[in-house]
């Protein structure tokens, strides 16, 4: 199946028609994720996935930090673009691609994954995600993703989204990866707002 080019309309116009520093997901400092990446035995080698990374400042603070082989993927060109006007950098890579159909042509020590999969609302698509993760991580590599609780948004940027507690998101990875950490976030969107997120780090078997 193709993908979807009216979404990736949706999301190109999203990021053209506001700042990159004014959605709702918007962090100037993602304290989660590099907590959750400081933890894990990464030499500044080891390859790095940020799926749905769009304009994010984690590239940035990877970068920062020395890691020199990241990668970035986006369905959304627009907000790439915006990346990589900051990060004007040779050891990133940008990827323009939806995850549901993105078939990666190497493997990662790390998949990262803030705010992608709960916009996956489809068990087909779900499952999908699930196997391109197994198949695109190392064994002992690790896998983070951060999605919507049961108490956040039902919508993002006028898209439903498909909301996890711990236990759904241990099971959705339970084939492949076994569960390190769990952790709860309360993220401050930029106009005020408070959406409830659940982490999850697991390793790859």
């Amino acid at each position: 199946m193709a993908s979807d080019p009216s979404l990736t309309k949706h999301w190109d116009e999203r990021y053209a028609s506001v700042s990159s520093e004014e959605v709702s997901w918007f962090q100037a400092d993602p304290q989660v994720s590099l907590r959750l990446i400081d933890s894990l035995p990464l030499a500044k080698a080891d390859p790095i996935v940020d799926v749905g990374g769009g304009a994010s400042l984690l590239v940035d603070r990877l970068c920062d930090s020395g890691f020199n082989d990241v990668t970035v993927v986006d369905l959304s060109a627009q907000a790439l673009h915006e990346s990589r006007a900051r990060v004007d950098d040779p050891k990133v890579e940008w990827v323009v691609a939806d995850i549901r159909h993105w078939q990666p042509t190497r493997q990662f020590a790390l998949w990262h994954d803030r705010a992608a999969l709960h916009f996956l609302t489809e068990a087909a698509d779900q499952a999908h995600y699930w196997s391109t993760a197994s198949a695109s991580i190392v064994k002992g590599g690790h896998v983070i993703v951060g999605v919507f609780a049961q108490d956040g948004p039902t919508m993002c940027s006028g898209l439903p989204v498909h909301r996890y507690d711990f236990y759904e998101l241990a099971a959705a990875m339970a084939a492949d990866f076994d569960v390190l950490r769990t952790e709860h976030e309360q993220h401050v969107t930029p106009s005020g707002a408070v959406q409830s997120f659940n982490w999850i780090l697991g390793r790859r078997r």
